[in-house]
C-alpha cells in the first residue's frame, strides 16, 4: 500500500510535534518533512515531494496564503490542507481561491484530521462543517464573475467538468486518453479564458454554471 506522504508546516513547535506524533501512528500516512514557515516549506518541497501539505495560515516570514500558490507552482499535483485556528470568511476564501483543497480547524478531532488528510490525498475537498456552510453560501450568492468572450472548446469544457470532480491532470489525461502535458495546456487555457486564478476557482465556476453534468452549459463553444 502506498502511504500518503505529508509535509507538516506549522510555526508552533508544540502543535507541529503533536500533529506529527498523531500522523506517525497511522499505517497509511508517512510524515516526509516538517517546516516552521512557508519559506522553509518551499526549500524542502522538491526533496520531500509530499502528496499533502498540511499548512498553517498565520506564520512568520511567509504565511500560508502566500505559500499555497507557490507550492502548487512547484508541485501542481500536491494537495493543500489548511489547518488553522481561524474560521473567518475572508481567510477561508483566500485559502480556497489560492488553491487549498481542504480547510480544517485546530480544535477539530484527531479523527477529523486523519479523514481530511485521506480525503484530500484522493483529490476530494474536505471542509470543516462550518466552513462548508460558508462555501455553500458563497456558491448560492456568488459575486459577479467576469465571463469570457473567448469560448471554451469542447475538450476544454470536458476538462473543466473533470476539474470540478477533483481529478488531477494525470487522472484527467487517463479519462480523455491524452498526455498529461496536453491537459496542463487545457487547464492553462481554461483559466486564461475564464479569468480565474486556479483550479479551485475553476471548480466553483463549473458548479455555478451547472457543469457537473454534461450538456448543461449556456456558454458558447468553439470547434476544436
Amino acid at each position: 500500500m502506498n502511504k500518503i506522504r505529508v509535509l507538516v508546516v506549522e510555526d508552533q513547535a508544540v502543535v507541529r510535534d503533536g500533529v506529527i506524533a498523531i500522523l506517525s501512528l497511522q499505517q497509511d500516512i508517512e510524515v516526509v518533512g516538517e517546516a516552521e514557515d512557508g519559506l522553509q516549506a518551499l526549500a524542502i518541497l522538491e526533496k520531500t515531494r509530499p502528496d499533502v501539505v498540511l499548512l498553517d495560515l498565520v506564520m512568520p516570514r511567509q504565511d500560508g496564503i502566500t505559500t499555497i500558490p507557490k507550492v502548487l507552482a512547484v508541485l501542481p499535483e500536491t494537495r493543500i490542507l489548511v489547518l488553522t485556528s481561524f474560521a473567518d470568511s475572508e481567510r477561508v476564501f483566500q485559502a480556497i481561491k489560492a488553491g487549498a483543497l481542504g480547510y480544517l480547524l485546530k480544535d477539530d478531532t484527531r479523527e477529523q484530521l486523519l479523514q481530511a488528510i485521506r480525503d484530500v490525498a484522493r483529490g476530494q475537498a474536505s471542509l470543516h462543517p462550518s466552513i462548508a456552510l460558508k462555501v455553500i453560501h458563497e456558491i448560492n450568492h456568488p459575486v459577479q464573475l467576469m465571463y469570457t468572450m473567448d469560448p471554451l472548446t469542447p475538450r476544454e469544457l470536458e476538462t473543466l467538468r473533470l476539474i470540478a470532480r477533483g481529478l488531477s491532470n494525470h487522472e484527467i489525461g487517463k479519462e480523455l486518453f491524452v498526455h498529461e502535458r496536453t491537459i496542463a495546456k487545457y487547464v492553462s487555457s481554461i483559466l486564461t479564458k475564464l479569468h480565474l486564478a486556479n483550479r479551485t476557482q475553476a471548480a466553483l465556476y463549473a458548479m455555478q454554471k451547472g457543469l457537473m453534468t454534461p450538456h448543461n452549459f449556456d456558454g458558447q463553444l468553439q470547434p476544436e
